[in-house]
């Protein structure tokens, strides 16, 4: 692990600043958070949040953030809202956008998809093409906004920003003309934009980029149509990719023993696992595995130590040696699934999109641990601080507590 991510990783008990956590890869290590919950048991409060959005929250400092989209008549208003994480008491609700006429989205996505970002007092929000801004984590005062990342999306947005060193990436993945951008953090001007290199038939995406540091260069891990590419941070120059028919990628990359897995397509999901690192086409050097049974064209994959788990989105889930590929196990949870699985207190996690949450041993070995419910549709990702679980559903965010 490199030391970007040993410092991140030692935050995670008390905050969780972004999508899967302060390192990007969904893994918890704070005080235990309840192993059984319902819609009535260990729930310390549950808040209901107008709108609809599929953000999962961020937790930073006693504060829960979140976004949604309120319809207004035939518009939006994109809103961030803060909330007190001991009582689930609203404490600022900023209007960031409003939109005279909504756009139209595909039926598992929402206006408020992407996952806000906390970082040294400042919350940053994103839309999609509809606009991002940076926000004050105290009161939501706003510092700045930013429209001008223009693409022409299919379904919606649905992709999270990452930031590292001062930059907010983001996959800008549309219909035409797909591109990879940069927006300082501090200014909210665009730092660099570079397009994607390699031309396909279809070319939208929504994927969450991740930043992996290879021989202490900051490195963008960024599938996109047809191939997942590596550029450099500082300025969007294209380091080496590796080319796989595909499309519509959605999945976050994982990142460890030196590689990256990842999914390059949704109709026919396939994850692979790649050396970091190279120059240029690595296709034919870079390439460690492949595998498509079982693979995700949702859920972000989950590395925890040596294994790799993965849930399909119709509900298969499967354990598989990091290194090589080779099947641990492989079982039918059930149910259909968006979120990305969460590795907390020594288990895994898998929430389906009907609020059915099961816990899975940690191994080489299948053994279900436990099985939970609460109502409505959940397609967010868990959060975890500070003992907690941070579960929202298309209605409300509980906070899940001993």
């Amino acid at each position: 692990m490199n030391a970007f991510l040993i410092m991140l990783c030692a935050l995670v008990g008390g905050s969780w600043p972004q999508f899967r956590g302060a390192s990007s890869d969904g893994h918890y290590t704070g005080p235990e958070t309840p192993v059984e919950w319902s819609d009535t048991r260990n729930v310390a409060w549950k808040k209901p949040i107008e709108g609809l959005g599929w953000s999962s929250a961020a937790v930073v400092d006693g504060r829960v953030f979140l976004t949604t989209a309120v319809p207004r008549g035939e518009g939006l208003s994109l809103r961030a809202l803060a909330l007190n994480a001991s009582i689930g008491q609203i404490v600022w609700d900023q209007e960031v956008w409003s939109v005279d006429k909504a756009p139209a989205i595909h039926t598992k996505n929402s206006h408020a998809s992407p996952t806000p970002i906390v970082h040294d007092g400042a919350v940053y929000v994103h839309f999609g093409v509809l606009g991002m801004a940076r926000l004050a984590a105290a009161d939501g005062a706003i510092q700045w906004k930013n429209n001008e990342l223009a693409y022409n999306p299919v379904h919606g947005n649905g992709g999270s920003p990452v930031l590292h060193d001062g930059k907010l990436v983001i996959a800008c993945d549309g219909s035409k003309d797909p591109y990879i951008a940069a927006v300082d953090a501090e200014t909210g001007k665009v730092a660099w934009k570079r397009p994607r290199s390699v031309e396909t038939r279809i070319s939208h995406s929504f994927v969450t980029s991740t930043v992996a540091v290879v021989d202490g260069q900051a490195q963008v891990i960024s599938p996109g149509p047809g191939h997942m590419a590596a550029y450099d941070l500082k300025d969007g120059t294209e380091l080496y990719k590796v080319k796989a028919p595909g499309w519509s990628v959605v999945p976050q990359p994982a990142i460890g023993l030196g590689m990256v897995f990842y999914n390059h397509d949704y109709d026919h999901p396939e994850l692979l696992a790649v050396k970091l690192g190279g120059k240029g086409d690595v296709t034919e050097s870079n390439i460690v595995w492949r595998i498509d049974r079982g693979a995700p064209s949702t859920p972000s994959p989950l590395l925890v130590g040596d294994e790799l788990y993965f849930v399909s989105d119709k509900g298969i889930a499967s354990c598989v040696d990091a290194r090589t590929g080779d099947r641990h196990w492989m079982e039918r949870l059930g149910g259909n699934y968006s979120a990305s699985p969460v590795y907390a207190d020594g288990r895994v996690l898998f929430l389906d999109e009907d609020g059915l949450a099961t816990w899975v041993k940690q191994g080489k070995s299948f053994e279900v641990l436990g099985t939970n419910q609460v109502p409505g549709r959940t397609f967010a990702t868990p959060a975890f601080a500070d003992g907690a679980m941070y579960l929202r559903t298309d209605t409300a965010l509980y906070k899940i507590a001993n």
